[in-house]
């Protein structure tokens, strides 16, 4: 659901009980394990132009805007326009999403448990639009959708989330945002956002503020409500919310 679409339907409903003024999700890798779908597509593209594509070389992609990949894919030698590369991307990713959406584990719950809840929520993803939006539309649980060709400025800059808090019509310092790459955490947390990042895939440097996690599974409704609050949480170390019932701190 856009922007627009949110303002259409009216106010949005303000959750009760100290729980976040909205949370504000990053996709790729963070509510969806598509990461292995692009560096697959990377590795096709970078082969096919006589190159070689590592996996460290996938890793270091995670959470940069589509202006950077293409860049480092050209100087690979993928001798293509920028369009070129994003389309085949682009195609690589959705074509592996359309046969079953690989949801992180406890994503699909916390998602529900917000949205009962009364929790509203926004995708904020450097993925651009043709990616956001059909997945957006089968998970029919976001306010709102900002993706990466839609803004000025993408992650790192804050302006994705910024414009994510603008258009739910809630203060940005009363949002938590989920993020599992570098350049997430800083968008979120120059934005003002209490920030969490998931460590699911690769170790993320997270700045001074930000808690962590390894599995969504054990973050839930009281955790988020303390986050919101202020307190950082470390829960790396808990596998499922069974663990979670006396969070570390950090």
């Amino acid at each position: 659901m856009t922007g627009s679409d949110a303002a259409s339907r009216g106010q949005i409903t303000r959750p009760a009980g100290g729980l976040p003024a909205a949370v504000l999700w990053d996709m790729d890798g963070t509510l969806i394990d598509t990461e292995p779908y692009w560096m697959r597509a990377e590795t096709e593209l970078v082969e096919a132009h006589g190159g070689t594509w590592t996996r460290e070389d996938g890793l270091a992609m995670i959470g940069k805007p589509m202006s950077v990949c293409t860049a480092v894919l050209r100087s690979r030698g993928v001798d293509l326009r920028d369009e070129e590369i994003r389309d085949f991307l682009h195609s690589r990713v959705s074509a592996g999403v359309a046969s079953g959406v690989p949801w992180q584990s406890g994503a699909q719950a916390l998602l529900s448990a917000l949205v009962a809840a009364g929790v509203p929520l926004a995708l904020v993803t450097s993925s651009f639009s043709v990616l956001a939006d059909p997945f957006a539309r089968m998970a029919g649980v976001f306010d709102v959708v900002v993706s990466g060709d839609e803004v000025r400025h993408p992650k790192p800059h804050p302006e994705p989330y910024l414009t994510a808090a603008e258009r739910l019509g809630v203060n940005i310092s009363r949002c938590v945002a989920i993020e599992d790459s570098s350049s997430g955490l800083a968008s979120a947390g120059s934005a003002g956002a209490r920030v969490i990042a998931v460590e699911i895939l690769v170790p993320v440097v997270a700045p001074v503020g930000v808690s962590r996690v390894r599995s969504l599974e054990v973050l839930g409704l009281a955790e988020l409500v303390r986050i919101a609050a202020g307190d950082v949480l470390d829960l790396r170390d808990l596998r499922d919310r069974r663990d979670a019932r006396v969070p570390a701190q950090s």
